[in-house]
């Protein structure tokens, strides 16, 4: 019975035109799932009992129903990785204008990347289908890293203040004895505050500046993403003054975007085109004011088509300024990035830390820059950390 089991695995994985096993029955489900992967791997041969199922051919046809059927058949990991492989083999993008497709795709990041690319050929009819995906996805990632990230970042940031008052000119005292009252001490006769309230404007002051400089090349999809939520969290943080730049080889300030609705960002985000990253970073100097509480992400693969000379001068300066610079490769859940390996050296040489990271350890990086740790150990910590 298992080595029977075992066989019909591998004659799915094989396809129906392996000699070797070609005489191995398949259960009911299992045809339809062979069907299904014939669709779509099979390549220009002849598809005599596919057509009938999933639609045969270059373009799959019925591609609502095949997605629909995959959706069904395979756990939600691989049916990303079929519907992946189906717009590279089959070049299926035009279909996914449809709304009737879309509401059959697996929302998951390589389809938000590809809805980005095509977000210039969405016809009226598709684009709130659309957008529904690509809030799903959203929604989420937010739901993932959120919590940590505030949390992060909030116990950073109390931990870096010096005293509990951190103004006193703006405590509210009335409030702040009446809360208190409880903590008399008759045999001092004084009260011992437990708690000091601000008034509103000090609670909302803005402790740092954060600045998000990133690459809109085509290979950066996911990174875009990732990016765009994690500046919509920041910049809904009253502590942080948040900054969302995107350039290739014009620089686009899309702050108020990713501050109202992260998503908007997405769609106003451009892959492809060249790069000037030297360009972009001149942009986000003007925007540093405090320097020393100030936080610069560049996150880039580093293939600088500017003055590359320029941008490591404009890096160093803003280093050597005491700005808490940090360059990352790329911002996904993806092994090793492609990137301009000689770029990321001179960086790194200048006491930039230049790494990858994955979006659950930003926020990490975020509170130890804020705490003033030695980010280039962080990175080296966070490498060595098992996932």
């Amino acid at each position: 019975m298992t080595e029977d089991i075992d066989k019909s695995r591998w004659r799915l994985i094989l396809g129906e035109d392996t000699r070797a096993l070609n005489n191995i029955a398949l259960s009911p489900e299992q045809s339809l799932m062979d069907l299904t992967l014939a669709a779509l791997y099979n390549g220009d041969q002849k598809q005599q009992a596919s057509s009938k199922a999933a639609g045969a051919g270059r373009g799959i046809p019925n591609l609502a129903k095949w997605l629909t059927d995959v959706r069904s058949f395979f756990p939600a990991d691989i049916v990303s990785v079929i519907q992946t492989d189906a717009i590279e083999k089959k070049g299926m993008t035009k279909l996914l204008l449809e709304p009737e497709t879309l509401k059959n795709v697996k929302p998951d990041i390589s389809m938000v990347g590809t809805l980005m690319a095509l977000k210039g050929q969405i016809p009226e009819k598709s684009k709130e289908t659309a957008r529904e995906l690509v809030q799903s996805v959203v929604d989420e990632i937010m739901k993932r890293i959120e919590q940590d990230t505030r949390r992060a970042i909030s116990g950073a940031l109390n931990k870096k203040q010096h005293s509990p008052l951190p103004n006193f000119s703006s405590i509210d005292w009335k409030r702040t004895i009446h809360r208190n009252l409880k903590n008399y001490d008759a045999k001092n006769n004084r009260i011992i505050p437990e708690k000091f309230y601000f008034f509103e404007s000090s609670q909302r002051q803005k402790s740092w500046t954060v600045v998000l400089d990133i690459d809109q090349s085509g290979s950066m999809a996911d990174s875009i993403i990732y990016s765009s939520v994690m500046g919509s969290i920041f910049a809904s943080m009253p502590a942080l003054d948040t900054h969302v730049v995107v350039f290739d080889t014009e620089v686009t300030d899309l702050t108020e975007m990713c501050r109202h609705d992260p998503v908007d960002m997405l769609f106003g985000v451009q892959l492809g085109g060249g790069t000037d990253i030297n360009k972009s970073v001149a942009y986000c100097q003007e925007l540093i004011t405090d320097p020393q509480k100030t936080i610069f992400i560049l996150i880039s693969d580093l293939y600088e088509g500017g003055v590359r000379k320029g941008l490591l001068r404009r890096l160093n300066e803003m280093h050597q300024d005491g700005v808490k610079v940090i360059t990352l490769l790329a911002l996904s859940d993806q092994g090793k990035p492609d990137y301009d390996v000689n770029l990321a050296q001179d960086i790194s040489k200048l006491g930039i830390p230049a790494f990858a990271c994955s979006p659950d350890r930003l926020p990490e990086l975020v509170a130890a820059a804020i705490k003033g740790n030695d980010l280039n150990g962080f990175v080296n910590q966070a490498n060595n950390k098992p996932r």
